[in-house]
């Protein structure tokens, strides 16, 4: 994981803020592991052993978006998360998504 990322919180994020070069994503999501980019968005599954800690997870996630105020999009099933960011205002994956992947990846490291 690239330490830039992490010393950065996600900007503010108006209509028109600029989306990742090809070469950029391509880079960015290398260095965010298990990370991939589909359909305009940064996604990842991370799988749990049950139930309660696939939603301590969802909590954890929801208070480090909620500091960033940069929200994914979640898919919460019994025993994985399926998260996916994308800034919405500006049509798909720019900094901020990076940003925020490479904080949830801190948050779960060993």
């Amino acid at each position: 994981m690239t330490p830039d990322l992490l010393a950065l919180s996600a900007l503010d994020c108006s209509p028109g803020a600029p989306l990742l070069a090809a070469s950029e994503l391509k880079q960015r999501t290398a260095a965010l592991p298990g990370w991939g980019c589909a359909d305009n968005r940064l996604t990842k599954t991370f799988p749990f052993a049950d139930y309660y800690r696939t939603i301590a997870f969802v909590n954890a996630l929801a208070y480090i978006a909620n500091r960033q105020d940069h929200h994914p999009d979640l898919s919460v099933h019994y025993n994985r998360v399926v998260v996916s960011f994308a800034t919405h205002d500006a049509g798909g994956v720019t900094l901020n998504d990076c940003i925020c992947a490479a904080k949830i990846e801190v948050f779960l490291a060993p």
